[in-house]
């Protein structure tokens, strides 16, 4: 028989139980209500002997759903697990009320279950209850994966997270973890002054990131409008109106590829601080991550996919142009922002360069393919070109490079952030070079704000910002591989309908 006329034959079996229950008027009850959960238990009781347990008859009502039975003709033993663990509990046929015992025998692996008794210790150590009353709440109609191989198959995982979580308790830690994570950096940012807010999500026009955006409608309105690429242009909004130092932890989506570090639906922590600068940003970016590694691990180091990262010291800090001449792009120092000896390097390295790609795009393209993989441990790349930094400030002493930098770890990009381009005639005619770049073919590109070279135009105290990928800060901090190991639902091709 195949596995999947099997499950079908149990699913069966198990919808005639429901039915017999519905006969009975005994399906989905909502009137038990727990007053305990495991961890608790174990951590109250856990140590206590068993002589001092059974003479004080502490009773509790827990609940959960079942993940193991024992039958053993007039008692039997079963795991119950809920939010917290798992718990042991003890049965007899004589200690509950008639007919209950024979009910819990033909009940199955996957159904959730309130118990009420008393606890004691069994003669192998193990914290259980004895229970006095037992009810069935919910008759699970799929059976839970074999429970020796589990739920194994990675992409099964992604797509039935709900299972994933119950039969493999390391991924429900991750997302505790990354909720952990989540309100320790709002702990770190209300700690500095900063103040959160919400920007909106739909957008008449799409700003803040060269990326490209999905595009939807409003009826009422009857306008186009986009799912946001990022929250920066409405950010810097706010510190045009006096928000001097604001932040928000959001929700972006970009309509790109997919991979192990790309999800279209993405959160990042973007903050902004009037009065600063890049360099600013980068002291933040080392304080903030110190924080996180010794809140989470007890110390400022720690290991990611079998390799070690150490987080004590000042990261380094190398400009674009420093990281390309150590690499093995082949650029030549005195010809650094040559645009036909880059073209040279793009082609050496198998990089196809387009119609009205300058130095600095070039540069970029080369650093992003020979540079950034090998970039293991903590550091800053700075000083990225004006040509793909068109929210960013020029530098005063060289107009070819501006104030910004990104953050490595591991060979992934975790943060970006510069001195901001306050400037209202400078961002309108970078505005206006993204734009033909757009009508070039370009899909990446900006669109021209018109709104917000206006609030520039009233003025925007100097400035600088910097956005902070959360997914992949939490695949760093809990050794996770792929982006969709932090993401509780990763977006996956459909399948085709079940029954």
């Amino acid at each position: 028989m195949s596995e999947e006329h099997e499950e079908h034959r149990l699913i069966a079996q198990r919808r005639e139980k429901l039915d017999r229950l519905r006969e009975q008027g005994q399906a989905f009850p909502n009137d038990f209500r727990r007053d305990s959960v495991a961890d608790e238990l174990q951590g109250m009781y856990g140590q206590r002997s068993g002589e001092s347990l059974e003479a004080e008859g502490i009773r509790v009502r827990v609940a959960g759903r079942l993940m193991a039975k024992r039958v053993m003709g007039k008692a039997s033993f079963a795991q119950l697990q809920d939010h917290s663990g798992r718990l042991q509990l003890f049965l007899e046929r004589d200690t509950l009320a008639e007919g209950v015992y024979a009910k819990f025998k033909s009940w199955d692996v996957g159904d959730i279950v309130g118990a009420e008794g008393t606890l004691f210790r069994t003669k192998t150590g193990e914290l259980t209850v004895r229970v006095e009353q037992l009810r069935l709440l919910v008759k699970s109609l799929r059976p839970l994966p074999e429970k020796f191989h589990g739920l194994s198959d990675q992409e099964t995982r992604y797509r039935q997270r709900y299972v994933d979580l119950v039969m493999n308790p390391g991924v429900a830690e991750v997302f505790r973890l990354r909720a952990r994570i989540v309100q320790l950096v709002r702990d770190f940012m209300n700690g500095m002054g900063f103040l959160e807010v919400e920007t909106p999500m739909m957008q008449p026009i799409p700003g803040g990131a060269q990326a490209r955006p999905f595009i939807t409608h409003h009826n009422a309105l009857d306008m186009d409008l986009y799912l946001r690429v990022a929250p920066e242009l409405y950010l810097k909004r706010l510190v045009v109106g006096g928000f001097e130092r604001v932040y928000e932890i959001n929700r972006s989506f970009r309509n790109e590829g997919v991979s192990t570090r790309h999800n279209p639906e993405f959160t990042m922590l973007e903050l902004y601080q009037a009065y600063a600068t890049y360099t600013d940003m980068m002291d933040i970016t080392e304080r903030l991550l110190r924080t996180l590694i010794e809140m989470l691990h007890g110390d400022t180091s720690l290991s990611w996919q079998g390799r070690h990262y150490e987080f004590s010291g000042a990261f380094a800090r190398l400009s674009v142009e420093q990281a390309l001449l150590e690499s093995e792009a082949g650029v030549d120092r005195e010809r650094l922002r040559d645009e036909a000896h880059l073209r040279e390097c793009c082609q050496q390295h198998g990089i196809e360069v387009q119609s009205g790609w300058g130095a600095g795009k070039m540069q970029l393209e080369l650093f992003e393919k020979l540079v950034e993989p090998q970039l293991e441990q903590p550091v800053f790349i700075t000083d990225y070109p004006t040509e793909v930094s068109p929210l960013a400030r020029r530098r005063d002493d060289d107009p070819f490079l501006t104030e910004r930098f990104e953050f490595f770890v591991g060979g992934r990009e975790i943060a970006n952030g510069f001195s901001e381009l306050n400037d209202a005639e400078d961002q309108a005619a970078r505005f206006r070079e993204q734009a033909r770049s757009k009508d070039a073919g370009d899909e990446e590109a900006m669109f021209f704000d018109a709104d917000y070279v206006r609030a520039l135009e009233y003025g925007m105290p100097p400035t600088a910002g910097q956005g902070i990928g959360i997914d992949r800060l939490v695949m760093l901090l809990t050794d996770s591989a792929s982006i969709r190991d932090v993401l509780l639902f990763p977006l996956m091709r459909p399948q085709a309908a079940e029954e």
